[in-house]
């Protein structure tokens, strides 16, 4: 089981407003796959919090139904796995990283998760980083 983090389903969801770098276009591409693998049943792990941050993004983006949609079918997905827990902040204040990035990984060492879908560089110094 992986952690898997906001920024897989944004990027595979949203269409960049203007053309994305090659980089963009590769990272676009391999959130995609990663989504497909999920769909077709990986087990995967992440936080409501996490969620929410892709909620925030739909809804600005696709509107408050789709985001509510999307959210409702990631939460009815037996695959998905969804955790929540306090301590993060602390975690967050100690390691310099956002409370978002410490939630993720203090819920994937509880959950003896040792890889993350993510292409947020913060993880670096934490997790083995799963980008393809």
């Amino acid at each position: 089981m992986r952690f898997l983090d906001s920024n897989i389903f944004i990027y595979a969801l949203l269409e960049p407003k203007r053309e994305p770098s090659e980089d963009g276009k590769r990272i676009r591409e391999v959130s995609k796959k990663i989504v497909e693998r999920i769909d077709c049943g990986e087990d995967v792990i992440t936080t409501i919090v996490h969620l929410s941050e892709v909620a925030n993004i739909l809804e600005d983006v696709a509107g408050i139904y789709f985001a509510a949609k999307f959210i409702r079918d990631v939460l009815l997905k037996k695959n998905i796995t969804v955790e929540d827990h306090i301590e993060s902040a602390i975690f967050a204040e100690e390691w310099g990283i956002s409370v978002n990035d410490a939630l993720a990984y203090l819920t994937m060492k509880r959950k003896g998760v040792n890889e993350i879908y993510t292409f947020d560089k913060h993880f670096e110094k934490l997790v083995k980083i799963i980008r393809e």
